[in-house]
């Protein structure tokens, strides 16, 4: 089906969501008709924000939102959609629109697996009516069924369109960029030259393909690495959890924008118990990169002074080779939670491979690892 007539269908003009790979098309037919435009368009940082945002639009609009997201966010909207957005409560009527990774008898990596398995039950232990778009789907069959959705939305309850793989076509050629220089996979790099055989957690997406290809290419041992594969946004607490058990383990995360956008409050926790044996660094690119490059705020925020507010001792940003290793090895020598933002260009090898390894394996060598420091 083509996106403009799905679009076109459902007859809103507010939009927000997180972006996913699933729903490229419609991601970048939002950012080509809108940009982000607070009226009409705006990528928040997780999908319970979506939600929340969406609510507030209908609160003055009296008219119905869409949220965009992957089927991973849809644990981020229980919250909001059971106890906010339900007809019990407020009756706040918006549609979802939900890529589903993971679709069972679909071939798709480990982190969406058990999610695509729950998709659809989760929507409807939470009273979400549904709809499953696939390649066959029909604009008469979208049309018909979007007109019985417009009289369950009219009683103040939500509802949802699922998005197969490839569903979605004609949209928009955009190209995303930066005026960065640095290359992820190389930063990457230096951060492993730098820690040695210390653990590293690394955030979801490219950052981990990159960081397992590494180890590869170096001969290394993936004993000291913490592959968080999915969970997008809780690595930074996950390094924190493993900090504060190892207090004479140095520890590593390697973070991404998106993901500590996503759950910031983590930033909070970590600069309040201040571990001195962490050292956070966060890639920076500005953008959703993983599934599509699609913009996040990062670009427009400051890292170093927000660190710096949650209680961070040390937060620094860098843009250049030398300075990421000065600051590096500084980390590397202070006993003192540090925070290194580095900025980042968008883009990655067309040829980045995936672990070849199991997310059971990668716990397992990583804990024996741990275990005899």
């Amino acid at each position: 089906m083509k996106v403009e007539k799905l679009v076109e269908i459902i007859g809103a003009d507010f939009y927000t969501g997180v972006p996913d790979s699933q729903l490229k098309a419609l991601c970048n037919y939002l950012m080509d008709r809108y940009g982000i435009d607070p009226k009409h368009h705006v990528i928040a940082a997780n999908e319970g924000n979506c939600a929340a945002l969406a609510a507030g639009y209908h609160l003055a609009t009296g008219k119905v939102p869409v949220v965009y997201m992957q089927n991973s966010g849809e644990g981020n909207i229980i919250n909001p959609a059971a106890s906010l957005l339900n007809d019990k409560v407020y009756a706040i009527p918006e549609i979802f629109i939900i890529g589903w990774r993971g679709e069972p008898g679909i071939h798709d990596e480990p982190q969406h697996i058990y999610q695509g398995e729950v998709t659809l039950k989760l929507l409807e232990d939470m009273g979400i009516a549904s709809f499953v778009i696939g390649k066959e789907t029909t604009e008469e069959e979208l049309r018909s069924k979007m007109e019985e959705f417009r009289i369950i939305l009219a009683k103040g309850k939500d509802v949802a369109f699922v998005v197969r793989k490839g569903a979605l076509t004609d949209a928009p050629q955009l190209s995303y960029r930066n005026d960065n220089t640095m290359v992820r996979e190389e930063i990457i790099r230096h951060i492993v030259q730098a820690s040695g055989e210390d653990p590293i957690v690394s955030t979801t997406g490219k950052a981990s393909r990159e960081l397992f290809e590494i180890r590869v290419a170096n001969g290394q041992s993936h004993q000291f690495d913490f592959l968080t594969v999915g969970s997008m946004g809780h690595s930074s607490s996950i390094a924190l959890g493993v900090a504060v058990q190892k207090p004479n383990q140095r520890i590593w995360c390697i973070d991404g924008d998106g993901a500590v956008l996503m759950h910031m409050g983590s930033m909070a926790v970590i600069g309040a118990n201040k571990p001195a044996n962490l050292i956070h660094v966060v890639i920076n690119n500005g953008a959703h990169e993983t599934v599509g490059g699609m913009p996040t705020v990062a670009g427009e925020i400051d890292l170093v002074s927000i660190a710096k507010a949650c209680g961070y001792p040390n937060a620094v940003c860098v843009d250049n080779f030398f300075d990421l290793d000065t600051e590096l090895a500084a980390a590397k020598d202070r006993r003192e939670l540090s925070l290194i933002e580095v900025k980042c260009s968008i883009g990655a090898r067309e040829d980045l491979g995936r672990p070849t390894t199991t997310a059971l394996e990668n716990k397992q060598r990583f804990m024996n690892f741990l275990s005899l420091h």
